[in-house]
């Protein structure tokens, strides 16, 4: 069990890394787009992070339940 977390880990740790770029795009089409535009990329980019973070917040919330209880 030990080894698939840290397998797990691992792979969420290379994952900015492999797209890390994408953000300096994001950023200079933000910066030719109009307010209105801009404000509504961003509002897509928070969308889409939005499942990813709850998966991951939910599995630590899990995980630090789980080992509080054993202590």
């Amino acid at each position: 069990m030990k080894k698939l977390l840290l397998v797990v880990c691992l792979l969420f740790a290379a994952v900015p890394a492999m797209h890390g770029q994408g953000c300096s795009i994001c950023t200079k089409t933000a910066n030719g787009l109009d307010d209105k535009s801009a404000r509504g990329l961003n509002g897509g980019i928070i969308y889409l992070a939005f499942l990813p973070l709850t998966i991951m917040g939910t599995i630590g919330f899990l995980w630090w339940r789980s080992n509080r209880s054993v202590q």
